[in-house]
């Protein structure tokens, strides 16, 4: 057999072999043991309410008012918990940041618009608004809002649920991720599985 033929057999050989283990058989054995070691992150870490998936505790999502009008802007109901902006509406096919740098005018606009609607609908000094409250997050789709922002808005909550503010911090502290490892990154609370323990509340 010419050597030219040989090198292309073998090379053939190369790449079904490769296919079949690392295409097929590879995928498969990481997609079995996330299957049996963690299931519930494995099919997107899905939550569920009654008995239907209201979303994922891995993606961010806003919590709204109804809207009869597709073309009026979305307005935040104030029953509930609200995440961090972001600037893709939540839309996770159109996940992404603004792109705006620090010394962009547009970005300092919008912080200090967003300063002024958060504190209003909060019922806060403008100052006291946390930063993650004023910027988005890389993705768009943060899932998790620092304490301070969460203990900001149990106030609000508080008031239009007739609730006693104590139970939602006491709810806060419950649903507060910790940092990895202890050291790595901050304390977060995860926004959909706080307003979940919200609406278990009777």
């Amino acid at each position: 057999m010419p050597t030219f033929l040989r090198t292309h057999l073998t090379a053939l050989r190369m790449l079904l072999a490769m296919t079949v283990l690392l295409g097929l058989a590879y995928p498969l054995l990481v997609t079995g043991i996330s299957q049996l070691a963690f299931p519930a992150r494995a099919n997107g870490s899905i939550a569920e309410y009654d008995g239907r998936p209201v979303g994922s505790t891995l993606l961010g999502q806003g919590f709204d008012l109804p809207q009869t009008d597709p073309s009026a802007p979305h307005r935040p109901d104030p029953k509930w918990f609200q995440p961090r902006p972001s600037a893709g509406g939540y839309d996770p096919t159109a996940s992404g940041a603004s792109n705006l740098g620090p010394n962009s005018a547009d970005l300092l606009r919008s912080v200090e618009e967003r300063r002024a609607a958060v504190a209003a609908f909060d019922g806060v000094d403008p100052a006291s608004v946390p930063p993650d409250a004023l910027t988005a997050s890389g993705s768009g789709l943060d899932p998790h809002i620092s304490v301070a922002y969460a203990r900001e808005q149990a106030g609000r909550v508080a008031r239009e649920r007739g609730l006693p503010v104590e139970e939602l911090n006491r709810l806060i502290e419950q649903h507060t991720d910790r940092r990895s490892l202890g050291l790595l990154g901050q304390d977060g609370v995860n926004v959909l599985q706080l307003n979940l323990a919200v609406a278990r509340l009777k």
